[in-house]
């Protein structure tokens, strides 16, 4: 994918600026951003599938139900993506770079991670322990603070957040586990309620995926866990 580090917070403005209002993204809103993320789905292509919900809701007669999700604007992404791929065939692909990231600001952000983890209040289980876990995970943010800092990485940024993505995979998995059953399936409960309206407008495997970052968004705001990912930077 595309390094757009930037993809979350675009997305939120365009979305906003569409819509005429400041209205705040749900936990719903952000979990399909992610999804989109995770498909590879380039930022242009989101933002074309906004613009395109935005322009057939504005020529239709009535008006009397808003766009108030990102879920409405799911086909028409997906449909921008796939004119996007069939454009891009047999023309070249640009390389992004890292330009623009400095360095202290990663480290800072990777050591303020470090910090939140090391206060978050985490469940526990007979056999499982997250706490233990979120150490390890802790005191590895800190060390890549420490080498990014002193300007000697051993990786890029996509290096980076690809460690960052297997780090916080491992602690949700762990957290998953140990959180009561009840609590899980309330979640899940949750998502399936909060999905209804969309079902028809999204294919299967996408609302599948967007019940699973849902649980994991919501699971990790409830115990204080951040998110281990350069786009919350």
């Amino acid at each position: 994918m595309e390094n757009y580090f930037n993809y979350f917070t675009e997305i939120e403005e365009h979305f906003q600026r569409g819509r005429g209002t400041i209205l705040m993204l749900s936990t719903l809103d952000w979990a399909l951003i992610e999804t989109w993320k995770d498909a590879g789905i380039p930022l242009e292509a989101v933002l074309r599938g906004i613009d395109a919900t935005f322009e057939k809701y504005n020529a239709r007669p009535s008006k009397s139900r808003r766009v108030n999700g990102l879920a409405y604007c799911s086909q028409e992404v997906l449909a921008a993506a796939e004119d996007m791929k069939e454009a891009a065939v047999g023309t070249s692909k640009e390389t992004k770079t890292d330009k623009g990231f400095d360095s202290a600001e990663i480290a800072e952000f990777l050591r303020l991670s470090s910090d939140k983890l090391d206060s978050a209040k985490l469940p526990s289980r007979t056999g499982i322990s997250p706490e233990v876990v979120a150490q390890e995970i802790s005191a590895a943010l800190r060390e890549m603070a420490a080498e990014i800092e002193n300007k000697s990485p051993r990786s890029g940024l996509e290096d980076i957040e690809r460690k960052l993505t297997v780090l916080e995979e491992k602690l949700f998995a762990v957290l998953l586990a140990a959180v009561p059953d009840d609590e899980a399936v309330a979640v899940r409960a949750q998502a399936d309620r909060d999905l209804a309206p969309y079902r028809s407008k999204m294919p299967v495997a996408q609302i599948e995926q967007l019940r699973k970052q849902y649980a994991h968004k919501k699971l990790l705001e409830k115990y204080g866990v951040p998110r281990l990912s350069l786009f919350y930077m």
